[in-house]
This record gives structure tokens, sequence and C-alpha cells, in this order.
């Protein structure tokens, strides 16, 4: 608590004011945690003043307090490019984040315990910073990070507002917040590298990779009728960048399909949309995936009907669709290589698999303990 204390005296987090007539305050608590190290031993005691947010009143001590969060699949991204180029990964956190930011509302708060008895009876605090606990922190202080940010030259993505890029000589480097912890990656090429004798023979022939960016690629499948209550089909798909699965989705269908066609066909819209996304990460990253994206599918009837707009009476009715996946396959965006069944990643949840062996087959998995032929 002490600690506690200096760092907020250290921010001038508020001001000793007597209350204003017609003005209320918020209350506030002490939030004490235990923090352990990976064995399970005590690293530290914490403790963390917070501002009881659910007694604020709308207009009165706050307005706008929405502030954006990363979202796994971005994250999950970075990770898979850094494991598959080698970049470096850096993880760290910002020490009492919002206190870093000046307070736009008029808010007054009770006098925290530990502190009240030098203060007057009449005295409260008027809030200077953007406490911990109040609804319109978290809002606040993004924007001065954001801010901040811009002025390191990073700029802010269109494919998730907390991913921030810089782009400096032909590399790039990435970094992604939620709240005030952070992921920091970058494409550093030989940085750093110490140079080490490797003597080989003379006139030996070497085979170099121009470069390699990374594959990415979409399972998609759906149930047909699956749910005995209504009908409705459930689709799913697999998202994998670099050989690493990244997203993954199970949901039901809102419209009752006719037919197995059309719930494939509007299940991989999913697909070629989550690709779309990619796509434009991808982009901004100023990699190039070399070629079409592959959405890979079990029916051929889907396939078929896809790269040459057929028209169908099951189909007919699906129409923007139909034209949205067209126009992507004529474009070179996405391409729809067929998939046995027995390869249908997405199948294992989109319906109940017959046997363990066939869903361990499906995840690439093998039993270390099954007996070999000739056994």
């Amino acid at each position: 608590m002490v600690e506690e204390m200096a760092a907020l005296e250290k921010n001038a987090t508020w001001d000793s004011v007597p209350l204003p007539d017609g003005k209320r305050t918020v209350g506030c608590r002490w939030i004490v945690t235990v923090k352990h190290k990976v064995d399970g031993i005590v690293k530290r005691f914490k403790a963390r003043l917070v501002a009881k947010g659910y007694t604020q009143s709308y207009i009165v001590d706050y307005q706008e307090i929405f502030a954006p969060v990363a979202k796994l699949d971005t994250i999950r991204v970075l990770l898979s490019l850094a494991a598959n180029q080698g970049w470096p990964l850096i993880q760290f956190d910002i020490k009492n984040a919002f206190l870093h930011e000046d307070l736009v509302e008029e808010v007054y708060m009770d006098p925290p315990l530990g502190i009240e008895k030098y203060l007057e009876t009449t005295m409260v605090c008027k809030l200077k910073k953007a406490l911990y606990g109040l609804k319109q922190s978290p809002r606040a202080w993004f924007g001065r990070f954001m801010k901040s940010m811009k002025l390191f030259g990073y700029k802010q993505s269109n494919t998730g507002h907390t991913l921030f890029l810089k782009h400096r000589q032909g590399k790039v480097t990435a970094l992604i917040i939620y709240v005030d912890d952070m992921v920091l990656t970058a494409d550093i090429g030989m940085l750093s590298c110490k140079l080490v004798t490797t003597p080989i023979e003379q006139n030996h022939k070497l085979y170099y990779y121009l470069g390699e960016s990374p594959t990415d690629k979409v399972y998609s499948d759906v149930d047909w009728a699956g749910s005995t209550d209504d009908k409705r089909s459930t689709l799913s798909y697999f998202t994998f960048v670099g050989g690493n699965l990244i997203t993954w989705r199970s949901k039901k269908q809102p419209v009752v399909a006719r037919s197995s066609v059309e719930a494939k066909y509007r299940g991989m819209v999913f697909g070629v949309c989550e690709l779309l996304w990619l796509k434009k990460l991808f982009e901004e990253l100023d990699i190039d995936p070399q070629g079409s994206m592959n959405l890979y599918c079990d029916n051929t009837s889907t396939v078929e009907i896809a790269r040459y707009l057929v028209q169908h009476d099951c189909t007919k009715h699906i129409e923007v669709d139909r034209h949205f996946i067209k126009e992507k396959l004529e474009a070179g965006t996405i391409s729809l290589p067929f998939v046995k069944y027995e390869d249908q990643l997405a199948d294992i949840i989109t319906k109940a698999v017959s046997s363990n062996d066939k869903a361990l087959c499906k995840l690439g998995m093998c039993d270390i303990h099954a007996q070999l032929k000739g056994e």
C-alpha cells in the first residue's frame, strides 16, 4: 500500500478540495492480491486503489467509455509469424498505466483508507488522473497510448485498432496491446548477429531460398440439418497461418438450408471472409502470401457452383453469396481445392466423429501406444 500511495502521489492523481455544493463523491477501495512465481512461491504482495465505478452516473461523471481490446486472432497471427520467420518476441506491461492520462470529467472521490486522517472532514479528492475503476479510464489510457505511438512513428492498423505497425528500411515492427500488457515483435533481419567461422569444402553447392512467405488456408465444413429441434445446419472452419491454427469457429446457421449444397455454400462465405481479413493484415505487414489463398471444401457440387456460377434451383435464392465467392475467385484472391472427407479438418467441430481414431487422424495426432504391424 505504501508503494501504491507513492505512485499515486508521484503522478499527482488528485487534489484535496472541499466538496462543492450539488456534487456527489465516488467511493473507492483497496484491492490486495498475492503474486506468485511459476513454481508457486509467493513473489510479492500487491495493493491497488480502485474507484467504485459502479457508483458513477452517466453524463454527470462520464460519457464515452468504449476502448478497443486486442483480438486473440490477431495475437495468434503475430505469434505464428514470429515462430515461422524467427522474429524475436518481447512481452511487457506499463506500470500504473491509467495514471499517465489526465481526467477530463470532473469527478470527486472519497478519501481512501489510510489518508483520511490527514484530511479535514469536509475534504475530498478531486481526481486529476484516470484512476483504475472509473468507467472512462480504459478509454482515456488508450487515447494517450495511441497518441504516443503515433509520435514514435507507428501507424494504427485498420484490421485491429490495438495493433500498431512501423515500417523502416523494408522491415516491419508490430506491437499489439491488451489494456496495459503488450507484445512486440519485429523483422530485424541479421541485426545483432555474431559472425562465426563455418568452413566447408571448396565448390560445395548450396540451395538458397530467396524468400518464404507464410501460407494461409482455411478448412470449411457444414453439416446438413444436424439440429433435431429446428433442422438448422452447423458451420465450422479452421484457419491456418504458417501451419499453425489461429482461428476456429463452430456456429449454427441462422436459416434452414434446403440442401447440403446450400448449407456448405453459406458456410463457405464465413471462411472467405476470414481469408480476406488475413489478406488485409498481411498487406499491412508487407507480407506477400504468393498466390491465392486456399479454402478447402469436401463437397464437389459446392466447388463447381462456386467456380462456374452454375444456375441451380437449390442455389438461386443465395445469389449474394454466390456472386461474392465468384468475384474473389476471378480476382485470384482465393482458390477452392477439393479435399477428401477424411482430410477435412473442420469436420471434427461440425458433427460428432464416429471414433477417436478418426478424430486423432484429422488433428494429425497418433496413438503412441498403438501396436505396430507385425507385433
